[in-house]
């Protein structure tokens, strides 16, 4: 790996009263591609900006490969930033833009010709090296950027949100993009969004952030399928969350894929009824915990189903609005006691008649145990 591990250890910044980071510790892989992931305000582009050099933590330490960084200037750090604005010399050639680094340190001619020509290869921006950026789409430019920031081969390579200001599917091709460059030059990227479908889609793993704390680091699956708090579990994708009174707790025989001891534990949900779901956490009898799951891993059907299995959740409802996108529909499932429940429904197969579920259809929802998940204890 030709990246740089970056540490981050205890991490505070304020701006005047307002905390804006809080004890923040990170510890990045070699070679990653790492996200940091929350709203706006959340912290994330300082800490981004702490890593650069362009600000200074209040009290912590920012280490790369074992070595503190927080005293050396930005252009000593062995890491180079992508803004989100391009920041690209408009008076400048593509050409002449990728290869303002180099002349910087006084390379030959011939040297710079024959690198900018290979990083102009790396972003598919051959041809294009006699253009100015006001001749460049969106997309275009930001590869300019890219190319401009990667061509002094940082070890770190800070990427703010540098896909925003493009529209959805040129965003989406950019993400493949950027991810196959990642893949080629094999240095560390450390990537700042607010989308949580960037951020799952191309990271090794994420923080996720909120008002300056660290609130989970995970792989994509670890943040989406098991989420440490309320918080991680509402922003990531779509959820059904509630606070749920457990009634019941059982060790099962059989241990988790990990080893772990598994419980079957029977909680209810104020106004909605009793459920089952499987955890590994230790639970008691009494405890209010927050309870979870997915709009994808619940079934939805007219027709009651006939599954004999003990450890299916069976509930009854109307659809009270259903939101056709193409290739899936979200129904929202008014229950008998008011209460909505998200259901999306992948669209796999072909009809001629149509959808089979549509507006105030009597429907059955299902899951089994192991598709909802414990996110917190609450007492």
């Amino acid at each position: 790996m030709k990246g740089s591990d970056v540490v981050i250890e205890g991490v505070c910044k304020t701006f005047g009263d307002f905390r804006v980071l809080n004890k923040v510790n990170l510890a990045i892989k070699k070679g990653e591609f790492f996200s940091l992931l929350g709203p706006s305000g959340c912290g994330k582009t300082t800490l981004l900006r702490i890593i650069a050099g362009f600000e200074s933590p209040d009290i912590g330490s920012v280490t790369f490969d074992g070595t503190d960084i927080v005293s050396l200037a930005p252009n000593k750090r062995q890491a180079n930033t992508v803004f989100q604005n391009y920041a690209l010399f408009p008076h400048l050639t593509v050409f002449e833009n990728i290869a303002f680094p180099l002349r910087l340190k006084k390379m030959s001619r011939l040297d710079i010709t024959a690198k900018v020509n290979e990083y102009l290869k790396l972003v598919q921006l051959e041809g294009h090296g006699y253009k100015k950026p006001g001749q460049l789409s969106g997309g275009q430019k930001q590869r300019v950027a890219i190319a401009r920031a990667l061509i002094n081969e940082p070890r770190v390579l800070l990427l703010d949100e540098p896909l925003s200001a493009l529209d959805a599917k040129l965003r989406q091709h950019m993400l493949i993009e950027l991810d196959q460059i990642h893949d080629k030059i094999g240095i560390t990227f450390i990537y700042v969004t607010h989308d949580q479908q960037e951020a799952l889609s191309v990271s090794d793993r994420i923080a996720v952030m909120n008002t300056g704390d660290v609130l989970q680091i995970g792989t994509p699956y670890e943040i989406y399928e098991s989420p440490a708090t309320d918080f991680v579990a509402k922003f990531i994708g779509e959820t059904n969350l509630f606070d749920a009174n457990v009634l019941n707790v059982t060790q099962l025989e059989k241990l988790d894929v990990n080893g772990d001891i598994e419980y079957m534990a029977s909680l209810e949900i104020p106004n909605f009824g009793h459920i089952k779901v499987t955890t590994i956490d230790h639970i008691k009898i009494g405890q209010t915990v927050s309870w979870t799951i997915r709009p994808e891993k619940i079934l939805i059907s007219k027709e009651k189903p006939t599954t004999k299995r003990e450890d299916i959740n069976l509930f009854q409802g109307a659809v009270d609005e259903p939101i056709y996108s193409g290739f899936q529909t979200k129904f929202y499932v008014k229950m008998r006691n008011g209460i909505l429940i998200r259901v999306i429904k992948q669209h796999a197969k072909y009809s001629d008649d149509g959808p089979d579920i549509v507006w105030k259809d009597e429907v059955f929802i299902s899951w089994g145990a192991a598709d909802g998940y414990i996110v917190e204890v609450k007492s």
